[in-house]
Formats: C-alpha cells, sequence, structure tokens
C-alpha cells in the first residue's frame, strides 16, 4: 500500500471521529484550542490504536469484530446520543459544556472514540495480509484523525453559536443517527 493510499484510508477512517467532534464542538460553550486539542487527542489515539491492536490480533479477531462491530459502535453512540438529547432538556448549570468539565472527561471521550474508531480495528486486521508498513500507516491515521477532528470541533463551535439552546438536542440526535448509520451498513441495508 502506498503513501498516497494510506493517507486517504486514514481520511476516510477519520470521517466517523470527525462527525462527533463536530457534535462535540456543538456543546462548547466556547471554542479554544486546548479543547479541540483534547477531543483530536482522544480520537486520534484511538484511530491509531485500533489498527495497530487489528493487526496484531489478525485472523482470530477479524471475524468477531466484523461481525459485532456495528453493533457496538451502534449501542455506544445511541446511549451517549440518549444521554445528550435527555440533558438538553433539562435547565443549564453553569460550566456545563464548557470545554473543562464532563463534556470532555473520559466518561464521555473514551466511548465516543472507542464508538468512532471499531472500523480502524477490521481495517488493522487487514493490515495483516496486505505489504504495509504499519507503524506508519498507524502513525499516518493517528496524526489525520488528529487534525480532522480539532477541524470538526471548530465546525460544531461555529454552527452550534447559531443553534444556541438546542445545539446539545441536535447533537444527541446526530450521534444516533450516526450510530444507526454504522448499524445499517454493517447489517448490509444501505
Amino acid at each position: 500500500m502506498n503513501l498516497i493510499a494510506i493517507f486517504i484510508l486514514a481520511f476516510g477512517l477519520s470521517m466517523d471521529a470527525f462527525a462527533v467532534a463536530v457534535v462535540k464542538g456543538l456543546n462548547l460553550k466556547k471554542f479554544t484550542i486546548r479543547s479541540a486539542l483534547i477531543v483530536g487527542l482522544y480520537f486520534g489515539i484511538f484511530q491509531a490504536l485500533m489498527p495497530l491492536i487489528g493487526y496484531f490480533a489478525a485472523t482470530q479477531f477479524s471475524e468477531n469484530v466484523s461481525s459485532i462491530g456495528h453493533w457496538i459502535a451502534f449501542v455506544l453512540l445511541s446511549i451517549l446520543g440518549a444521554r445528550m438529547i435527555l440533558e438538553s432538556f433539562k435547565e443549564r448549570s453553569s460550566g456545563h459544556a464548557d470545554g473543562k468539565g464532563m463534556s470532555l472527561g473520559p466518561a464521555q471521550m473514551l466511548p465516543l472514540a472507542i464508538a468512532s474508531s471499531v472500523d480502524a480495528l477490521a481495517v488493522g486486521v487487514s493490515f495483516a495480509f496486505m505489504d504495509v508498513d504499519v507503524p506508519s500507516a498507524v502513525l499516518i491515521i493517528g496524526v489525520v484523525t488528529l487534525i480532522v477532528s480539532m477541524i470538526g470541533v471548530k465546525l460544531g463551535r461555529v454552527f452550534g453559536e447559531r443553534v444556541g439552546a438546542k445545539a446539545e438536542l441536535a447533537g444527541g440526535v446526530i450521534l444516533v443517527m450516526i450510530g444507526l448509520i454504522i448499524l445499517l451498513e454493517g447489517l448490509g441495508i444501505t
């Protein structure tokens, strides 16, 4: 696999993380480089780690992940999306979704990072059967996802300023929809 193909693959893998990063940006009270970097690091690290895990697990894991990976992503994104939808109907407290509190903490970011990187696990499995410089590919995937996710947070914040109080509701609905799309693709319905 050549360098151009790896960059195209990295960009494609980063799209789920980008969509979720946009949602995170929608929920920030204000954009900061620090908040974008936190989101980017979570997604970039997991997007790089998953192909590495998949590569090392290779043949044993490939069948299991491809058969249930879409369900895992669907459940995680749906639970987080439903939680955001419920939160959107509660009264706002100071400090909520301001980029400093729970909204960027491990309790919310880890499930999002895992759910958005499940596909990368299967890609890693395929690396075991291809001529790929795995360390370089993993690094490129991680860096591209980091950058794309940071851009997603900024774009989400820009739209969030226009959407106002309904940003969290919209973000929750988007997460559930992303989970549903992943599930439908995994089941071969789309």
